[in-house]
């Protein structure tokens, strides 16, 4: 009785916001505009600099062999022409990749403001039609652990990871995955997924991987939020339950999630280059075959890891009485 009167007093003091319709409606239409601008600029310099970087890349493979060829009495040449050669041609492709790298920047940039903003309106929609309890104070501790679990997002991709080249694009084993099912599992789909967009996509804006930024933020998002869902909403994880299903339940979240990305990231990744970064159809096919190798071990890993941890912070996280209960 006392429950259902409680839910009958906060759909009452529901309202109907606007704010972040608004906000993001102009954040997207800004976003779109920066995009369509970015992409006829900056990043037709990028795709002429990978390019030239592609060409530079099979020459240095070619004087590469030279040498070889030669150290090894095979052929004929001059050894130390052909190593100041391969110095030169180093260095060209040290250039060409930075400068690659700054020129894809602005559009990636824009790129991720137009999914956020595309999150943000739909928010806001829901918040003009069904409304809004009026906000209550922030939970700082929840703000902290979130941060904290954003940082080790960002940690585990930039630092921890072993990159696979696939012709100008590239990708990568990483323990990025672990942590974004860890921040769901205990800060619950909502906070978790954010964590793991935001860690996770400064790592990739702040890499060689700056334009897959906008597909980590989503992909990092809607992991967060399928652990989440899964964790807390069905099972009701953060609640006591016997040890037996409480391993249960988060090994099921963690499974659940990382499939989702095992399917999600080789398909959206394919139609996301080959549309919006214009990767030959080539190159995106066999980074999608690729990437489905890489996925598919990064999601074992992350669910192993992720579950092992999660078993391990829950009581100690419980005696200090910072666990959150979802």
């Amino acid at each position: 009785m006392k429950k259902k009167l409680k839910e009958e007093i906060i759909i009452m003091e529901k309202k109907k916001s606007y704010g972040v319709l608004i906000a993001g409606a102009i954040l997207l239409i800004l976003g779109i505009v920066l995009a369509v601008i970015t992409h006829n600029n900056s990043y037709q310099e990028s795709v002429a600099y990978g390019s030239q970087l592609s060409d530079v890349k099979a020459q240095l493979e070619e004087v590469e062999a030279s040498i070889e060829a030669v150290t090894g009495g095979t052929a004929d040449g001059d050894l130390d022409a052909l190593n100041t050669q391969k110095d030169e041609l180093s260095a060209q492709k040290s250039t060409l990749s930075d400068e690659k790298l700054s020129a894809e920047r602005p559009y990636s940039y824009s790129l991720v403001l137009v999914f956020f903003a595309i999150l943000l309106t739909i928010k806001g929609l829901y918040n003009a039609i069904a409304g809004v309890v009026p906000a209550q104070k922030a939970d700082v501790k929840k703000l902290a652990q979130a941060g904290l679990l954003a940082a080790l997002c960002y940690i585990g991709f930039a630092f921890f990871k072993i990159d696979i080249p696939v012709g100008p694009e590239k990708t990568a084993f990483h323990l990025g995955n672990v942590f974004c099912v860890l921040a769901a599992l205990l800060l619950g789909g909502y906070w978790g997924g954010l964590a793991g967009a935001i860690g996770m996509t400064i790592a990739d804006l702040t890499t060689a991987y700056v334009t897959s930024a906008p597909k980590t933020f989503l992909l990092k998002l809607c992991i967060g939020l399928i652990v989440g869902l899964v964790a807390h909403k069905i099972f009701h994880l953060s609640k006591e339950h016997s040890a037996k299903y409480v391993t249960g339940v988060t090994i099921l979240a963690s499974a659940c999630g990382m499939a989702f990305n095992v399917v999600a990231d080789p398909l959206v990744g394919y139609f996301y280059k080959m549309y919006l970064l214009g990767v030959p159809q080539d190159i995106s096919k066999a980074l999608a075959k690729i990437s489905t190798v890489t996925t598919g071990v990064n999601a074992i890993v992350a669910v192993i890891c992720a579950s092992v941890f999660y078993l391990a912070l829950r009581p100690a996280l419980k005696k200090a009485g910072l666990f959150h209960e979802i």
